[in-house]
């Protein structure tokens, strides 16, 4: 048993630091997306630090961390008793789901970090920081499936999320009146 939870702990702190990564990455997306709209030499200053921070971020903390997170997840899944039991549980199979669609995130998030590198700016600002609030959404669900352990419940959680969301993409509105009008 002493030996699985050195195994959660290391698990628990990649997962926090790719989280960290996650929440980093994209703010510096918008930072990079805003400062294509500067004008030079603003501009290309700007651009080439965020582009070296980006590229730090995504590749020593970040990716790094996804897949340290992953491998003692694995490891705990399937060469442990007690993460044998844990698979047969149906919480762990929605919680499965959703770090599925942590991946997923964290694709799309590789994907547009390779564009900005190469200044392509396919996504405006107000994209971005609804964006960033996809991995606190995944934080969420995440957290409360592993304490609570119960998937039972979920329609309470799905009820959850989207109330969460929505008190989001108010904040989002509210918060973009406020910047609009102070650069007014």
């Amino acid at each position: 048993m002493e030996y699985y939870n050195y195994l959660k702990s290391l698990h628990l702190i990649f997962v926090i630091t790719w989280f960290a990564g996650l929440f980093y990455i994209v703010r510096l997306f918008v930072y990079q997306i805003e400062a294509a709209q500067k004008p030079s030499p603003e501009k290309e200053i700007l651009q080439k630090q965020y582009n070296i921070m980006s590229y730090r971020l995504w590749y020593i903390i970040t990716w790094p961390s996804a897949v340290l997170a992953s491998i003692f997840a694995f490891w705990m899944l399937f060469f442990t008793d007690l993460g044998a039991a844990w698979l047969k549980m149906p919480w762990m199979h929605v919680k499965l789901g959703f770090v599925f669609v942590l991946y997923l995130y964290h694709g799309k998030c590789h994907q547009i970090f390779k564009q900005l590198q190469n200044n392509e700016i396919k996504y405006t600002t107000n994209f971005m920081r609804l964006w960033n609030e996809g991995a606190t959404i995944i934080l969420f669900s995440v957290v409360f499936l592993v304490v609570l352990k119960n998937a039972f419940n979920w329609i309470y959680g799905v009820i959850g999320i989207i109330s969460f969301s929505v008190l989001i993409m108010l904040g989002f509105k509210f918060y973009k009146k406020i910047r609009e009008k102070n650069q007014s």
